[in-house]
């Protein structure tokens, strides 16, 4: 009985090791993880007002294929804009998001790259005798593409579409930035 229950055990080992190799050649997809940052200026355009921004990122990498950033923004420049006869200036307070980031490596230097992420902006209107400032969330969709001039820095310049949750506004946001990888 006991060579019956080894010889079992020795042929189910093979067997055994298939959800192991799997889980290993899943494991190897997602690796190795590169953490990178970002620093740039973000032009944004939305409703005839149209807003500049310092932007930075911190990102992760995951393989090739995957990874997710955050974002953050604050407003450096602000635009005028006529809001019912009255002279109106729109400034960005701050803009913060999250993303999931799909790359697609054309050479060992270049990658497109596609971000699907949510997002919240503030704005501050102000104009004779008033001042207000609100926030909106949204969905924000874009694609963009990298060029490292080494291994370790290189430029972004990208895309991305803020759909504002609860209305119709939207923002385009085309950014350019320098890269690092850490």
């Amino acid at each position: 009985m006991k060579a019956l229950v080894i010889a079992a055990s020795v042929a189910a080992l093979p067997l055994a090791a298939i959800p192991v190799a799997a889980a290993a050649q899943s494991a190897s997809t997602f690796s190795p993880v590169t953490v990178y940052g970002a620093l740039g200026y973000a032009g944004s355009s939305t409703d005839g007002a149209d807003l500049g921004a310092i932007q930075g990122r911190l990102g992760a990498r995951f393989g090739e294929y995957v990874g997710v950033e955050g974002e953050l923004a604050g407003g450096v420049k602000n635009d005028h804009v006529n809001i019912g006869g009255t002279d109106t200036s729109i400034h960005l307070r701050h803009q913060e998001a999250a993303y999931g980031v799909g790359f697609v490596p054309i050479t060992p230097k270049l990658d497109l790259i596609g971000r699907v992420g949510y997002g919240h902006s503030d704005i501050k209107a102000s104009g004779p005798g008033y001042s207000v400032s609100g926030g909106a969330d949204s969905w924000n969709y874009g694609a963009g593409a990298q060029y490292f001039v080494d291994n370790n820095n290189g430029v972004r310049v990208d895309y991305t579409r803020h759909s504002f949750l609860h209305s119709d506004a939207a923002a385009d946001v085309w950014s350019l930035g320098y890269v690092r990888k850490f």
